[in-house]
């Protein structure tokens, strides 16, 4: 068992038994339910990079064919109004991992740091590897980390992952066809890509790294937080097949982009690819007789980088309001789709507001080890097993970024904007409900919602020296990643 931080506790063993599970298809039999006590379940958490909220065939999209997560969704549960952790990738990924939304968290921003890596998480927050590893987890992370340099106290062996693969450094992560990875803290030279460029294709080699991990853990429960640098910029990959057909299926249509770094079969093609990673990742779960007892969630760690112009085609964002780095819907708003043969009821949707700092009290409840203090999330582990009655339910999701804030309560969201000071300020208000696309701002008839707002956006945030909520933006400093 791994080295508990302070104030944190192990309870208990497994809260929920394994059970015997058919094999993944869409055309699977249900059958009873047969318990086996004391067997813990693995969880598996796929986390997608910029993808958009519709490109899933699961949550509408047209054009992007994934069958794989379409399949998961199928046979398990889709969340309609979950959320990511900000709209950027370090901060949405601190929220993850520590159960904690901007106002809290200690990552607040992309910071890059002068060498390689970033800002780090500091050894007193607890992540969700910690409480697994309490539990007797074994816990690997693949692909992208950026959440503290190699060696410093937030990199991802010092903050419960007993394997690591991939890039640390979020910078490193634009590069598909690197020269080099990180295992664990050390350095992994690709030679093949020094010999001849553009050979190795590193979501391939972190991919195969997460199906090893697998297999070498099939024997113990394990937690595998897998995520791939896919469909990030830049829109780099393998002249094959996928690419062929999907320049074939859709063309480049009249006024998009389709320079260099972007064109709509390059982008469609990468995240059919990830799709294809989730069918290896489940084809080896099966393989290895642990599907049955598997917890698979899939999600995106913010909303679509692609500009309206470039997304006009695809539909990524759908008809959200917003992209990535922006506190509207479609900066934040994450598709969700979990998995859990025998728990979660076969093609289900569901309403709960939920957002990323509730994946880590939600595994902790499934192991029953009690949750670190002064966190935010919630379990949603009784949606996920159907018990509705017994959800708990946020008062309110709140997010902070780049001198803007956002906060849903209900039905009811707030966009709010400060200009040098706190003081210039604007408010919107809209009704989620009767306007999903955030295009009729209420404020304005509403001022008492809109004082409460503004009295919550005071409480929820607490000042981080480290990521001001005010700060002096100089030109080009802020850098999406």
């Amino acid at each position: 068992m791994g080295k508990i931080k302070k104030k944190y506790m192990k309870i208990n063993n497994l809260l929920f038994p394994a059970v015997s599970l058919l094999a993944l298809s869409a055309g699977a039999k249900e059958k009873e339910t047969v318990l086996k006590p004391n067997v813990k379940p693995n969880i598996v958490f796929i986390l997608a990079d910029d993808m958009g909220y519709n490109e899933l065939g699961c949550f509408g999209g047209k054009v992007i064919e994934t069958p794989n997560i379409d399949r998961l969704a199928k046979q398990g549960m889709v969340f309609t109004n979950y959320y990511c952790g900000s709209n950027l990738s370090a901060p949405s990924r601190c929220s993850l991992m520590t159960g904690k939304h901007t106002g809290h968290a200690w990552i607040r921003d992309n910071k890059p740091l002068p060498f390689e890596g970033n800002e780090p998480i500091p050894a007193s927050e607890v992540t969700v590897a910690e409480v697994l590893k309490s539990a007797g987890y074994t816990t690997g992370a693949f692909g992208k980390w950026g959440l503290g340099y190699p060696g410093s106290e937030g990199s991802p062996n010092k903050q419960g992952f007993d394997q690591f693969y991939g890039y640390n450094c979020q910078r490193h992560a634009h590069d598909y066809f690197t020269t080099y990875m990180r295992q664990n803290d050390d350095s992994v030279t690709l030679y093949g890509n020094i010999i001849k460029p553009f050979t190795i294709y590193s979501a391939n080699v972190i991919k195969d790294e997460a199906l090893k991990f697998i297999e070498d853990n099939k024997n113990k429960p394990f937690f595998l937080y897998f995520a791939p640098t896919l469909p990030h910029a830049a829109y780099h990959q393998p002249d094959d097949s996928l690419l062929t057909y999907y320049a074939k299926k859709t063309g480049f249509p009249k006024g998009v982009a389709h320079d260099e770094d972007f064109s709509v079969p390059k982008y469609a093609s990468m995240s059919s690819r990830l799709d294809m990673e989730v069918g290896e990742i489940v084809a080896k779960l099966k393989a290895m007789n642990l599907l049955d007892n598997t917890l698979i969630i899939f999600a995106s760690d913010n909303g679509t980088a692609l500009r309206p112009e470039e997304d006009s085609y695809l539909q990524t964002g759908g008809q959200l309001h917003g992209r990535k780095s922006e506190v509207y819907d479609g900066g934040i708003k994450s598709p969700f789709v979990a998995y859990w043969k025998g728990k979660i009821k076969p093609g289900t949707k569901s309403g709960h507001i939920s957002a990323f700092w509730d994946f880590l009290p939600t595994c902790a409840e499934i192991v029953n080890v009690k949750n670190p203090e002064n966190i935010d999330g919630i379990s949603f582990l009784p949606t996920l097993l159907g018990n509705t009655k017994k959800q708990k339910e946020h008062e309110y999701l709140y997010w902070e970024r780049n001198q803007c804030q956002a906060i849903r309560r209900g039905d009811m969201k707030a966009v709010i904007k400060y200009g040098k000071n706190a003081n210039e300020q604007t408010v919107e208000i809209y009704n989620l409900a009767k306007d999903p696309f955030e295009k009729t701002d209420l404020a304005a008839s509403m001022p008492q919602l809109k004082d409460e707002f503004l009295k919550l956006a005071k409480t929820a945030h607490v000042e981080s020296n480290i990521f001001p909520f005010f700060k002096k933006v100089k030109k080009n400093q802020d850098i999406e990643e």
